[in-house]
């Protein structure tokens, strides 16, 4: 059965909003491009009449004398025709007048024109002129040229009255096709910033759309690793803060998973490794309660207080690495001179180091700085000191050295003795793993694991090899 595509919810976001914004855009500029005609016309039209009807207020005396076709009026109005404005409206030029004006008598026929061009004729069966004489509101639009829809021509008509009869009319007309620049310029303009405008939205849109997206990736990211067990900080949401109460859930809920998880395994973990040194104490106040020579009475106190040692060293460090293994972060970051850290560890072990005639070298420039927290690096390089010497031959050595770069510092111990069998190497640091030592005793098998903590806190990486004639571990810190 074939699956819809996986598709980010983010971009999903995005194409719905721009799904909406490009109907929004096209419905909203197709309706004001249809309006703008129309409302553009009405505007002319009541331009018109007011013009209308000022003309036939002063064409009102002439009319009713019978002096129009003479009077200097009628010659000012042929003048008016031919006047060539050189006006700039906008960013459109006007060289020509466009309104033509004629009046006409009380029988409809044309006794005065700006255009002198129809005087004489009978205009009483035009609508402007016909309904106006008539005392109802007279206007036309009628098309010059039949195939040219912007040759339509508009005609508005106002009464001449004299002694509260209509004695004539005045018609003011107007060619469409003079209007029509500002009706394109106008649609230009608005569908530019129609665009720019759905633009910017649209940008914005997707500036949202991938804010939304990154900070679902983020709580994945974080919800993945938690389920891995990795230490990650919680993410932060700077706007999103339904984002932020989710994350916080996260993380309670990663806290208390992961202390009912530690409870279970510390518990068994601990009951499995105190089997051992508790059936050994009990055997041996077993015997102890029978009648023993001296050497065997101190042979088997001695086994008890070497088990009950062990106990105590593994309750000490189960509890250090728990405690170590709930920090979610450092806490104390300070400088710290790597040559004294690795010189204090060194010299802590100077009565073991006797004891096995071990040479111990530290090839590490006094100057090197490295950054965190001084405690715990220090009981981890405690840790390696110790293993180090639990595998180093008799009379071998143990050498630390750093090698230090742009991006991070790589510090190395190395000590000399048998190497380590491949199947063990993938298991090193897994809690309670130990390799048997050279008496044939086991360590708690935490203390690599410790490490590995302590390096992990560190944004480090821990690495284990063998060597020519020995085994290597590095530490790998980033620097600052």
């Amino acid at each position: 059965m074939s699956r819809w595509p996986k598709i980010p919810l983010g971009l999903r976001l995005f194409f719905l909003y721009f799904i909406l914004v490009a109907m929004t855009a096209y419905m909203v500029s197709k309706t004001l491009v249809q309006e703008l005609k129309p409302t553009v016309r009405k505007t002319t039209e009541e331009t018109l009449v007011d013009m209308a009807n000022l003309i036939a207020v002063l064409a009102q005396e002439d009319l009713a004398n019978g002096q129009l076709s003479e009077s200097r009026f009628s010659t000012l109005l042929a003048t008016y025709g031919k006047r060539e404005p050189q006006a700039r409206i906008w960013e459109i030029g006007k060289k020509t007048i466009n309104h033509r004006i004629y009046i006409t008598d009380q029988q409809g026929v044309v006794i005065a024109d700006s255009w002198q061009q129809d005087v004489g004729k009978d205009y009483s069966q035009w609508n402007d002129v016909y309904l106006t004489l008539r005392g109802q509101y007279g206007a036309r639009s009628s098309m010059e040229d039949p195939t040219d829809p912007l040759s339509s021509v508009m005609h508005v008509a106002a009464p001449i009255y004299h002694q509260g009869k209509i004695i004539g009319s005045v018609t003011v007309a107007k060619s469409n096709r003079s209007v029509q620049p500002f009706i394109d310029l106008s649609k230009r303009n608005l569908l530019f910033w129609m665009v720019w405008m759905s633009g910017l939205v649209l940008l914005a849109g997707a500036l949202f759309a991938w804010r939304i997206h990154s900070a679902l990736n983020k709580l994945e990211s974080y919800a993945t690793k938690m389920g891995e067990g990795e230490k990650v900080s919680k993410p932060t949401f700077r706007i999103f803060y339904e984002y932020g109460t989710l994350s916080d859930a996260l993380e309670k809920m990663r806290n208390q998973l992961d202390g009912r998880q530690y409870v279970e395994e510390y518990v068994q973990t601990l009951t499995h490794e105190l089997k051992s040194p508790l059936s050994a104490i009990k055997g041996a106040s077993e015997i102890l309660q029978m009648p023993l020579p001296k050497d065997k009475v101190a042979r088997f106190a001695s086994n008890i207080e070497r088990e009950s040692d062990r106990m105590q060293s593994l309750i000490d460090k189960l509890l250090e690495l728990a405690r170590l293994e709930k920090r979610p972060e450092l806490e104390d970051i300070e400088p710290i001179s790597v040559r004294q850290i690795v010189s204090d560890v060194v010299q802590a072990a100077d009565a073991r180091l006797s004891v096995k005639s071990v040479t111990a070298q530290i090839k590490i420039e006094e100057n090197l700085i490295m950054f965190g927290d001084r405690f715990l690096l220090q009981q981890a390089l405690f840790n390696l000191m110790d293993n180090a010497l639990d595998f180093v031959v008799a009379q071998g050595l143990i050498e630390w050295e750093v090698d230090v770069s742009k991006q991070n510092i790589r510090l190395s111990i190395f000590n000399s003795g048998p190497h380590i069998v491949d199947y063990a190497m993938p298991r090193l640091t897994e809690r309670f793993y130990s390799l048997v030592r050279e008496n044939g005793a086991k360590s708690t098998g935490l203390g690599l694991n410790f490490v590995e903590q302590v390096v992990k806190l560190h944004k480090g990486t821990l690495r284990v090899e063998n060597v020519a004639s020995g085994v290597k571990v590095t530490l790998t810190l980033p620097t600052p």
